[in-house]
């Protein structure tokens, strides 16, 4: 018997290893299950979406201005004389009814003047009585004269004192005249508000001696204020502004405090200037307030003059326009919407250009087209969307605006 070397043995088991091994990896791959290549799943995106409806709007234009008087008045003395007495509003920033008391300037001069114009009123009117009475009798001995005697006209005149007489009236008409001189300086010694005003600037004390011309103070309407609104010319055609030549309008104007957007005054715009600026190529537009201050309407918040405020004016109505959210602009004046294939395009819209937070869109959307509200990256255009909710464009005006809650 042969025995079998050690390095034999170690030959021979490594060689059954490797059958062994070789027939397992055979069974394997001859039991291996059968591939099938399936294409990977990608589930739809999610979007929320407007669904476009066109509707009739207002545009509103946003504009600033600053408030003034409807009237400024610069008072000043037309008599000489001085200043004894003084309302205690007359101060700056004191408030004025029309027909308020100012000041008073030392009359008595006036006075005197005033009682010496009466004296020679009633002067003038006994001289007259005594020449109508010399005319008279004058007449009576010339009716007497003998028929046919011979005189002139102008010795008649003068026989029957019509010159005298002429004379005497003269003289009456002359102290009439002086007498109302006397009384309009009189009553000038009193300065009196012309209209509700605000004292804005005072010029005189107690005591201080002015001379005609003298100016007293400064005079600002308190009734009615204004304000100067720039519209740029490229929106002129959205506005229904006032004719020019045409009695005031009356459409309404909302006004708001620059540092407080919840303060708000209501003002109708009045008319439009007729000359565009020739630098900033707009038109100013001027609204009227009525009341600013709140005098007559106790608790309004009062308009002070000299305030910036912002404006927002309601433009002509504009029909078919679809209105949407400005953050779905993307370049190229493109929207994403929905398409009839169920999948996210972009599709080129006409807008109209006017700023702020909403598009008003005039073409590209039809009634129905669904606007994405999503926020979409450019590898998402063409995917397959699933929406989960909606809302009509309309609606969404009507609820995110103030312009869509007012119409």
């Amino acid at each position: 018997m042969t025995v079998l070397t050690r390095t034999t043995r170690q030959i021979l088991l490594s060689l059954a290893l490797l059958t062994g091994a070789a027939l397992v990896a055979g069974l394997l791959f001859l039991n291996r299950p059968s591939t099938e290549l399936a294409e990977p799943e990608t589930p739809p995106l999610t979007v929320d979406v407007l669904v476009a409806t066109p509707q009739t709007v207002r545009i509103p234009i946003q504009t600033q201005g600053h408030v003034q008087p409807l009237r400024q008045t610069l008072l000043a003395a037309e008599v000489q004389g001085r200043i004894v007495e003084v309302a205690p509003a007359f101060l700056e920033g004191g408030f004025l009814r029309a027909g308020d008391t100012l000041l008073r300037i030392d009359a008595r001069n006036y006075a005197a003047a005033l009682a010496e114009a009466e004296s020679a009123v009633r002067s003038a009117e006994s001289q007259l009585i005594q020449e109508q009475g010399r005319a008279e009798v004058a007449a009576e001995e010339w009716r007497r004269l003998p028929q046919g005697s011979q005189r002139s006209d102008r010795a008649r005149d003068l026989y029957l004192r019509k010159p005298q007489l002429a004379q005497a009236e003269a003289q009456l008409q002359a102290a009439n005249a002086r007498l109302a001189a006397a009384r309009d300086d009189l009553e000038r010694t009193t300065l009196r508000a012309p209209y509700d005003a605000l004292i804005t600037d005072r010029r005189v004390e107690l005591g201080q001696y002015v001379t005609p011309g003298t100016a007293i103070a400064a005079l600002a309407s308190t009734a009615t204020a204004e304000v100067r609104l720039p519209i740029p010319q490229a929106r002129l055609a959205w506005l229904d502004l006032p004719p020019l030549g045409a009695p005031p309008g009356d459409t309404p104007v909302t006004l708001r405090a620059l540092h407080d957007a919840e303060q708000r005054w209501q003002a109708t715009l009045h008319r439009s200037e007729a000359v565009l600026d020739a630098e900033s190529r707009t038109l100013y537009a001027v609204a009227r307030i009525q009341d600013p201050y709140g005098l007559d309407t106790p608790g309004a918040e009062p308009l002070r003059l000299g305030s910036y405020v912002s404006a927002t004016l309601r433009g002509r109505p504009l029909d078919n326009i679809v209105t949407l959210p400005r953050h779905l602009l993307r370049p190229g004046n493109r929207v994403a919407i929905v398409s009839e294939a169920g999948l996210a395009t972009l599709r080129e819209v006409s807008l109209l250009a006017t700023g702020g937070d909403v598009l008003y869109i005039t073409e590209g959307l039809a009634a129905g087209d669904r606007v994405i509200l999503s926020l979409l990256d450019s590898s998402q255009t063409g995917a397959r969307v699933e929406v989960i909710s909606s809302q009509p464009s309309d609606q969404w005006y009507a609820e995110h605006t103030e312009a869509g809650a007012d119409a």
